[in-house]
């Protein structure tokens, strides 16, 4: 997932999208939050996520 997100986000700022200083606010927003309380469940929604993508047949 940080792959994916990080390949988004160099996408974004090439495109001119998102600049570089707001880029660098969510990256830091991102690690901070990780160190919270609310870092489990969202661990476990993305994993939920994730599970029910893989369950969709194409």
């Amino acid at each position: 997932m940080v792959l994916l997100f990080a390949v988004i986000l160099v996408v974004m700022i090439r495109g001119g999208s998102i600049k570089a200083g707001p880029a660098i606010v969510a990256v830091l927003f991102g690690f901070f939050l990780a160190s919270t309380g609310m870092a489990p469940s969202i661990n476990r929604f993305m994993d939920s996520l994730a599970e029910t993508i893989n369950q969709i047949g194409f």
